[in-house]
């Protein structure tokens, strides 16, 4: 069974689980600010849920691939969106600042709350 480590929890899950799923069930603040409020409830279209993610993940798909493709986004950063991915083994989730989680600074990390 893999786990899930963000913000100083360890998550235990079933193989082929939904990040973002997994997160949001553990109580773990995916959404920076009003991000929350106004987000695409996991159909991959807004790019709030962006993380930096360590390990054994499903290949990333063209909703992922095409939203991070855009502005704030950088196709570059390694980043992937929590709605689109699936857990396949044990993973370490970085969540950073920005509405959109496209910005430099940790606002939590695998180990727990960033203190800036």
């Amino acid at each position: 069974m893999p786990t899930v480590t963000a913000c100083g929890k360890t998550i235990a899950c079933e193989g082929g689980a939904n990040l973002r799923q997994v997160l949001l069930a553990s109580g773990i603040a995916l959404y920076n600010g009003n991000a929350a409020l106004i987000n695409c409830r996991g159909i991959g279209s807004c790019g709030t849920c962006a993380v930096e993610i360590e390990g054994e993940t499903s290949p990333v798909n063209w909703r992922d691939r095409t939203r991070r493709s855009l502005p704030p986004h950088s196709p570059e950063r390694n980043l992937r969106l929590a709605c689109q991915t699936r857990v396949l083994g044990d993973l370490r989730v970085t969540k950073y600042d920005g509405f959109w989680g496209q910005g430099s600074q940790p606002v939590w990390t695998p180990v727990g709350e960033a203190t800036t």
